[in-house]
C-alpha cells in the first residue's frame, strides 16, 4: 500500500500572500506552497513535502548513478585544513570557504566541494592499476559562503549536492567514464522533466581543461549561454567569440589626432562624432602578478571576458582607482598608440583585420582616429577576448547563435591530475611505475535542481509537479467533511488509490472549496480527484490534471482506477 496522507495533519503551512523577499518564481512559489522556509540569508529549512520531494530527486540521482557503476559513500562536511594545504587551494579559494577551528586551534573548513577529501582517502587505499578504474559518489550537504545569496534555493549557502569522483589508469578510461557520467546525467535532467541543455563551461575553482555543465533553461537563470541549431551551446563566459565584424572604414587612412573633452565612454565617443560604437575600440587596463602593465583592446560595442583575459594573462587582475594613479594613466583615455613603457598589449582576434581604429590617446581629453596596427602600434598578442553573445557565428557550423538563460543544475569535469599530483597521490602502472591518478569529478545540485523544477513548472496559480518527483502523486478533494454523502465516498477513493499504489492525500480539512482548490494547486498535485454532492448523486467525480488543467468526469468506481493509470502513464513517460 502506498502513502496516504491527511491534509489535516500535514505540516504544510501555505502562504495567501507572495513573500516580499522572493525575488523569482520558484522562490516565492516554495515558499508560499509551505516547501521551505528562510533560517538566514541562504540557508534554508526543507518542509516535509519539499523533503519528499528532495528525497525522490536523491532515489533518480543514486539510480543513474548506480546503472554506471559508481558506488555511493559518505564523506565528512567538516574537512581539516591540511588537506587543502596540500592541493593549494586553502588560500586560492577565497572568501567563500567557510573556515572555523576546533577547541584545540586546529583549522578546518566546511566543504564546498570534496576533491581533497576522497582523493586523501584513495591515495591511502588504491595502490595498482588492477583497482582502477574506481568511482564513488554521495549526496551530502555543502556549504559556501556566498557573497550575495539570492533566488531561494538557485543561490544558497548551504546546498544538497551529489558529488562522484572517480580515478583512472589512462585517459581513455576517464573519458569513457565522462561520457557515461554526462549520459547519465542527461538522463536524470530527462526523468525531473526539465527543458536543459548541455553547455561547453569553465571549470572555475574546481580546475581542469574539460568540463560541461547541464543548463535548465529559464529566464531566471543567472548564466547567460550562447547555442547554435546545429546543436552546438556554450555558456557565454566559456563559448569562442565568433565576432562579426563590418566596418565603416576599410582602407588605411592617415593617424588623427582629436580633441574629445568630457568624452570618457565609448558611447559618448560615437555620439559626438557619429560613428558606430563597433568601430571604436576600448582598451581596458590591468596588471600581472608581477606588477606589469597589460592594455586589453576590444570592439567598442563588445566586453571583456576576464575569464579569457586569465587564460591569455595568467594572474591578470584589472586595475583599481589606485593603480591608475600609480601607473599615472588617464583611465578614459586609453589605448595602445605610445603606451607606457614595458606595457604588454593584448587585442582581440577580431581586430587584426581592421586598418583604422578609434581608440583613447593615452592623455586626457583626446583620442586617435584611424590608428592601424603595425604602422602606429604594436599588439603584442592577438587572442579571444570578449563575451559572446547571440549574433556571433557558431565556432561549430559558422551559423548565427541564439541565446537564452539558464540555470546550472549539474556539471562533469576531467580533472586529470590537478589533485592527484599536488597530493601525491600515485598508483602502480602495469609497467611498474608510479603514475598520479587521473581524476573526474561529476557535480548535481539537487536542492537547486528542485528549484529548476519549479521555475519551469510552475504558474501564477502555483507548482505544476511531474509525477516522477511530486510530492504526492494524487489528492482527493471532497467538497464537504463530516457528512455522510460526500466524505465517505472520497475516504473510499483514498483508500482505493492507496492499495493501488498511488500517493495520495486526502484534503480532509473543514475549509471552503475554493480553500482546498487554491491550495492544490498551490502545492501542485499532479492530478486532483474533486468529490462533490452534486457529482456524487449522479455516480461521477471530477478528475483534474494540473499540468494542462484539463478535467474529465468519471465514474466513481472507476476513479481510483483511471487516477492509477494516468499516474503510471506519466511515471513512463520520464523514464
Amino acid at each position: 500500500m502506498a502513502v496516504a496522507l491527511k491534509m489535516s495533519s500535514m505540516y504544510a503551512p501555505t502562504l495567501k500572500e507572495d513573500p516580499s523577499e522572493a525575488e523569482i518564481s520558484s522562490h516565492r512559489l516554495l515558499l508560499r506552497a509551505g516547501m521551505i522556509r528562510k533560517v538566514a540569508a541562504g540557508i534554508y529549512t526543507f518542509l516535509p513535502l519539499a523533503w519528499r520531494s528532495i528525497r525522490k530527486i536523491e532515489q533518480i540521482v543514486r539510480e543513474e548513478m548506480d546503472a554506471i557503476g559508481s558506488q555511493e559513500l559518505m564523506l565528512p562536511i567538516v574537512q581539516p585544513a591540511e588537506l587543502w594545504h596540500e592541493s593549494g587551494r586553502w588560500e586560492l579559494y577565497g572568501p567563500e570557504l567557510a573556515r572555523l577551528q576546533d577547541r584545540g586551534g586546529r583549522d578546518f573548513c566546511l566543504g564546498p566541494t570534496h576533491e581533497e577529501i576522497i582523493t586523501d582517502l584513495v591515495r591511502d587505499e588504491v595502490r595498482s592499476y588492477r583497482d582502477l578504474p574506481l568511482s564513488l559518489y554521495q549526496i551530502n550537504m555543502k556549504f559556501r559562503d556566498e557573497a550575495r545569496p539570492r533566488f531561494g534555493l538557485l543561490r544558497g549557502r548551504e546546498f544538497i549536492m551529489k558529488d562522484a569522483y572517480s580515478f583512472h589508469a589512462t585517459q581513455e578510461s576517464l573519458q569513457e567514464h565522462y561520457d557515461d557520467q554526462a549520459r547519465a546525467y542527461g538522463r536524470i535532467c530527462d526523468r525531473l522533466s526539465l527543458d536543459w541543455r548541455p553547455v561547453a563551461a569553465d571549470s572555475g575553482q574546481i580546475g581542469g581543461k574539460v568540463t560541461t555543465e547541464f543548463m535548465a533553461l529559464a529566464e531566471s537563470g543567472e548564466a547567460a549561454l550562447v547555442y547554435c541549431e546545429c546543436g552546438w551551446a556554450a555558456n557565454e563566459e566559456a563559448a569562442e567569440a565568433v565576432v562579426p565584424r563590418h566596418p565603416q572604414i576599410t582602407e588605411a587612412r592617415p593617424m588623427e589626432k582629436v580633441h574629445t573633452p568630457d568624452i570618457r565612454t565609448i558611447a559618448e565617443l560615437a555620439e559626438a562624432f557619429g560613428v558606430a560604437e563597433h568601430d571604436t575600440v576600448k582598451t581596458m587596463a590591468g596588471k600581472t602578478p608581477e606588477g606589469r602593465l597589460v592594455f586589453l583592446c576590444v570592439p567598442g560595442d563588445r566586453d571583456l571576458n576576464p575569464l579569457k583575459a586569465d587564460r591569455v594573462v595568467n594572474g591578470l587582475e584589472l586595475l583599481d582607482e589606485d593603480d591608475f594613479k600609480r601607473f599615472d594613466i588617464p583611465k578614459g583615455s586609453l589605448g595602445p598608440v605610445n603606451p607606457p613603457e614595458g606595457a604588454l598589449v593584448v587585442a582581440d582576434l577580431s581586430l587584426k583585420d581592421e586598418v583604422a581604429w578609434g581608440i583613447g590617446a593615452n592623455e586626457n581629453d583626446f583620442h586617435f582616429f584611424g590608428a592601424s596596427p603595425g604602422r602606429d602600434f604594436e599588439v603584442e598578442i592577438w587572442a579571444d577576448l570578449v563575451l559572446a553573445q547571440p549574433g556571433d557565428g557558431c565556432p561549430e557550423c559558422g551559423g548565427v547563435l541564439k541565446g537564452a538563460r539558464g540555470i546550472e543544475v549539474s556539471q562533469v569535469f576531467q580533472l586529470g591530475t590537478r589533485y592527484s599530483e599536488a597530493m601525491g597521490a600515485t598508483f602502480t602502472a602495469e609497467d611498474g611505475t608510479e603514475q598520479p591518478f587521473l581524476m573526474g569529478c561529476y557535480g548535481v545540485g539537487v536542492s537547486r535542481s528542485l528549484a529548476a523544477v519549479v521555475e519551469q513548472h510552475g504558474d501564477e496559480s502555483g507548482i505544476s509537479w511531474p509525477v516522477s518527483i511530486a510530492p504526492l502523486e494524487a489528492a482527493v478533494v471532497p467538497l464537504s467533511v463530516g457528512d455522510d454523502v460526500v466524505y465517505p465516498v472520497a475516504e473510499q477513493i483514498w483508500r482505493e488509490l492507496a492499495a493501488g499504489g498511488v500517493e495520495v492525500v486526502i484534503d480532509d480539512r473543514d475549509e471552503r472549496a475554493g480553500v482546498k482548490f487554491n491550495d492544490a494547486d498551490l502545492i501542485g498535485w499532479p492530478y486532483q480527484v474533486v468529490v462533490g454532492k452534486k457529482g456524487v448523486a449522479a455516480g461521477i467525480v471530477e478528475v483534474k490534471t494540473r499540468a494542462t488543467g484539463e478535467r474529465i468526469e468519471v465514474p466513481i468506481a472507476d476513479a481510483a482506477a483511471t487516477v492509477a493509470e494516468m499516474v503510471r502513464s506519466a511515471a513512463a513517460d520520464l523514464l
